[in-house]
């Protein structure tokens, strides 16, 4: 677009059009120099956001713990690394548990490094040989470590390697070689014209950007294509004349089909969205998933932390040989001393709100002499990451996984808090009783995790292996279980003990607790762990005895439920994808609504294809999923293929899928959806970085947030590019039919002068363009289906911009004309479109009817910028809930300030260019009107009149079509409802 104005610019000077020439050049710099400062100002904005997205470190400073950005640490500081984490910086390991990382970017070694806080390297030792060294920018792959960070920043291993290749970025395309290293020349050849290519794309806009802005890259190409084609028909129109007046003719045709704003206004509008979103808890990443936000149809949440609060706490726990101990509610999940607790001697199958025992005043007296719970009790405390404390102001406070705290509190309401047993703290003060020998920690593919602890007492002396995690996994390396009330002796497990036992944990999920499994066994004398000794995991975690089951509530946010409800409203479908049981996944879909809550009336077939496990959905091929009446809303037991293959079976639905996760193995689901969604809070660095938007709080409602802002600016580019595109087809269709106004040489004369074409261009384009870009969302935006997929180019918008276009060049036309041949004589005279003289007075009437048709034109284009702020709702009716029946339109027009005054700044110019006499008559062309404003008025009313019949013709259509079709609007794809 640029491209045209210089080649206008050239054409101007070169014919010795000094005033045209000059103005082109204006416009040219001023465009530079906005573009420039906007540009900036956006990279500005695009930089904070970033540094807002970057990975983040756990550090431990003044006693506290707390997570900062990377580029907040200093050497010195200790950081704490777990799977799923980028290493923030260069760490010297002082505390690591079979602790790996993956260090492919710094020597290329694909496998994970298994690392060593106790050895010793001499200073010569390669990096890839620094065993007790975590490098920057490397990813845990497994377990957990500490370190003190010993270089940061460009002071790193990765910082010195990022020094080095500097100065190597290059942007020429690299020489195809051989096996050997050999070349030949048609691979220089190749290289040459791809570098040549891609330079030619950069300059022209088309391969650098997100896909919108490369679009319309290509859409201003073909506008330049138009262009010229338009001004080789006002030559052609012109017999070729080599006229100075049919040159400028053409040169103007060609500049009224260039939108010279319009990528400027992209950057700008996408750049005031994504700081708009942070306001509302979205980080975005990538600009391309701005353009997929509009069009989600479908969204794939996690539940833990999500749809829920992430504060889990313990309400249940069965031990079979003993009974079922309940936790009331508390508003203070970290305080082990808040909520009563009760015992029934019952399971929980046979357990209901009328047998549950009276509440119990000191929970620790509960453990005296209760060998099963003090087993029970030992592994809650020791197979457990988290501490919780109580702080020197009297706070409790915790530091872990949701589920470990949940744990660890439930623990310490019996006094068995784990730094009572490892560090010697409790209120009998006793020295440590527990230590830790090794660690198994929790791994996705095993649902396990486990320790080993030795208990050192003058009494005893043993070892023990403590397990928890999924029921299933637990059950299935259970040899013995303690069942008998009257007896602590392990019996060998049956298949009836285990019935007994999936079916407690069926009535815990159903009650939408999630249900984890308990077990040890005695680490004897024969396997003792000693030092270098390589454990094998399958070995510690076989032929364990069942302890017991624990229940988890992990309550849904107060706000989940009307945010799902408002995704239906708005034609977005929500699944939970998560690794809890099927059925606490289905009570807590129940009750956020994401299921119907009286599922039993759901028919039988629907039902089973509504709630699936990841095993039974991964067992159909790709033909029986698609067959499914419906997607599953449930999947339970989620694994990251099953994600995977959810969203290709949407994909082939046609549908856009958003996918939510926060830990490693959600990265591949990230990666494939339309839109990754990550967890800012409880995310790890590789999801965040295999992600497009990252949520600041975890909270299911940012993502509604995010999906309403993403269609508020998709539909503001719409917009904003309809008012464009439809201001240039009226101006080029006005200039082209006004090829037939001929003068008395036969040349053709300008209906609007290259100067006015200019000004319109930049005063009724640039900044109006921009308010529409700020402009609020539409009442209800989210009460509508999703985008097309055929993006901001649907039908409507396409046949909006040739009817707004037309009429719009049609009343312009009929100015010029009326005020020529209806009030004048219609004498086109000669010279008029050379300027303005006092000894060429026939020119008046040309230049008085081209003042009228530029009054008219800039009018239309800055209402029309007003009628574009809904485009099918009226102007004096935007709001239809308001009771303001008539004043409403005031209220509306100063509701975006930007736009208001935008429009104003245009309406009023118009005086000045139009009375101050050489601004006029020599460089715009025209002269001062007086009852020409009467056209102007008239002309006005009709295009109001126009343009409402128009958008009431369009709801009157859409009406009966969504009457016709209730799930469909415009071209979109009904959605798939449950």
């Amino acid at each position: 677009m640029m491209l045209v104005l210089i080649l206008a610019m050239a054409v101007s000077f070169g014919i010795q059009s000094w005033i045209e020439g000059g103005v082109i050049c204006a416009v040219i710099v001023l465009n530079i120099v906005v573009g420039f400062f906007q540009e900036y100002a956006a990279e500005k904005t695009m930089e904070s956001l970033h540094s807002l997205s970057s990975p983040t470190g756990t550090v431990s400073r003044g006693g506290q713990t707390f997570s900062i950005p990377s580029t907040d640490i200093v050497p010195g500081d200790m950081i704490e690394l777990k799977t799923g984490d980028t290493v923030p910086a260069d760490l010297r390991l002082v505390e690591a548990v079979n602790f790996e990382t993956d260090e492919a970017l710094l020597t290329g070694e694909s496998l994970p490094v298994q690392k060593e806080c106790d050895s010793i390297f001499k200073e010569d030792t390669g990096p890839g040989d620094r065993l007790n060294i975590a490098y920057s920018s490397s990813t845990v792959t497994r377990g957990r470590a500490r370190g003190v960070a010993v270089g940061t920043g460009m002071f790193t291993e990765i910082g010195s390697i990022a020094a080095a290749l500097r100065a190597s970025n290059s942007k020429r395309r690299a020489v195809k070689r051989g096996p050997n290293g050999e070349t030949r020349k048609r691979w220089y050849v190749q290289a040459w014209t791809l570098t040549g290519t891609d330079a030619v794309g950069r300059f022209l806009g088309v391969n650098v950007g997100t896909p919108l802005q490369r679009k319309l890259s290509k859409l201003a190409i073909l506008l330049f294509g138009v262009a010229v084609l338009f001004a080789i028909i006002c030559m052609a129109a012109n017999l070729f004349s080599s006229n100075n007046e049919v040159i400028l003719y053409a040169v103007a045709t060609g500049l009224s089909m260039i939108p010279a704003c319009l990528v400027v206004v992209l950057t700008i509008t996408m750049a005031v969205g994504t700081k708009r979103m942070v306001e509302r808890n979205v980080i975005v990443r990538k600009l391309d998933s701005l353009e997929a936000l509009g069009a989600v149809t479908d969204i794939c949440s996690d539940k833990t932390g999500t749809l829920t609060q992430g504060k889990m706490v313990v309400k249940k726990a069965w031990i079979p040989s003993r009974g079922t101990y309940s936790v009331g509610t508390s508003n203070e999940p970290f305080n082990p001393t808040v909520g009563d607790v009760t015992f029934t001697a019952v399971s929980p199958m046979q357990f209901d709100e009328e047998k549950e025992g009276p509440a119990v005043e000191n929970a620790e007296s509960l453990v005296a002499g209760n060998r099963q719970l003090e087993d029970f009790l030992d592994v809650a405390s020791m197979a457990n990451l988290s501490h919780v404390y109580k702080s020197d102001e009297g706070e409790w406070n915790a530091r872990g996984e949701p589920t470990e705290i949940a744990i660890e509190v439930f623990a310490s309401r019996f006094n068995w808090n784990r730094d009572r047993w490892t560090k010697g703290q409790g209120s009998k003060g006793q020295g440590a009783v527990w230590h830790q020998m090794a660690e198994f920690p929790f791994d996705s593919s095993v649902k396990k995790m486990s320790v080993i602890f030795s208990k050192i007492t003058p009494q005893e002396e043993r070892a023990m292996i403590f397990t928890k995690g999924a029921v299933e996994r637990i059950v299935e390396t259970c040899t013995s279980v303690i069942w008998d009330q009257d007896s602590s002796t392990p019996v060998p497990m049956t298949d009836h003990h285990r019935d007994q036992i999936f079916q407690n944990m069926e009535d815990l999920a159903k009650l939408g607790l999630r249900v984890l499994a308990l077990a040890h066994r005695p680490y004897d004398a024969q396997t003792r762990l000693l030092e270098g000794s390589d454990l094998s995991r399958e070995e510690v975690e076989k032929d364990l005895c069942f302890l017991g089951l624990i229940g988890l509530y992990d309550p849904p946010r107060p706000e989940t439920a009307g945010s799902i409800q408002a995704c239906y409203r708005a034609g977005v479908v929500v699944h939970m994808v998560t690794g809890d049981h099927p059925g606490t996944a289905k009570a807590i879909a129940q009750q956020v609504g994401i299921l119907p809550a009286d599922f039993s009336a759901v028919a039988a077939d629907v039902a089973d294809a509504m709630v699936m496990t990841a095993s039974q959905f991964d067992r159909l091929s790709d033909d029986e999923v698609d067959a499914l009446p419906t997607l599953p809303l449930v999947i339970a037991r989620c694994a990251p293929q099953t994600k995977v293959r959810m969203i290709d079976a949407l994909h082939r639905r046609g549908r856009f899928a958003a996918m939510t996760g926060d830990g490693v193995n959600d990265s591949p689901s990230l990666k494939h959806a339309d839109v990754g969604i990550a967890m800012g809070q409880a995310g790890s660095d590789v999801a965040k970085d295999a992600s497009d938007i990252i949520l600041t709080d975890d909270n299911f409602a940012s993502i509604l947030n995010a999906v309403e802002e993403g269609r508020r600016i998709f539909d503001n580019i719409q917009k904003f590019v309809l008012h464009l595109l439809a201001e240039n087809i009226a101006q080029a269709c006005t200039l082209l039919i006004g090829l037939a106004f001929k003068d008395a040489d036969n040349q053709s004369v300008f209906p609007l002068a290259p100067v006015e074409i200019l000004w319109i261009i930049m005063i009724t384009s640039g900044m109006p363009d921009m308010g529409l870009g700020m402009e609020v969302a539409a009442p209800d935006i989210m009460s509508r289906p999703p985008q097309s997929k055929q993006g901001i180019f649907t039908w409507e918008v396409v046949i909006d911009i040739l009817v707004y276009g037309l009429w719009t060049a049609a009343l312009c036309l009929t100015a010029f004309a009326i005020r020529m041949w209806g009030f004048g004589d219609g004498n086109l005279a000669r010279g008029c479109n050379q300027g303005w003289s006092p000894q060429i007075q026939d020119c008046e009437l040309v230049f008085r009817a081209r003042a009228t048709t530029f009054v008219c034109l800039t009018w239309f284009a800055l209402f029309l910028a007003w009628e574009m702020v809904d485009m099918r709702r009226s102007f004096f009716r935007m709001q239809p809930k308001s009771k303001r029946y008539f004043t409403q339109w005031m209220v509306d027009v100063w509701r975006n300030k930007f736009l208001f005054w935008s429009i104003m700044a245009g309406w009023v110019t118009i005086f000045p260019i139009l009375y101050i006499p050489v601004l006029s008559d020599v460089v715009f062309k025209h002269k001062g009107i007086t009852w020409e404003w009467g056209i102007v008025a008239v002309e006005a009313v009709l295009f109001f009149m126009g343009v409402e019949t128009w958008k009431w013709a369009k709801r009157v259509f859409f009406r009966r079509r969504a009457r016709k079709h209730p799930m469909l609007t415009s071209s979109e794809t009904a959605p798939e409802r449950p």
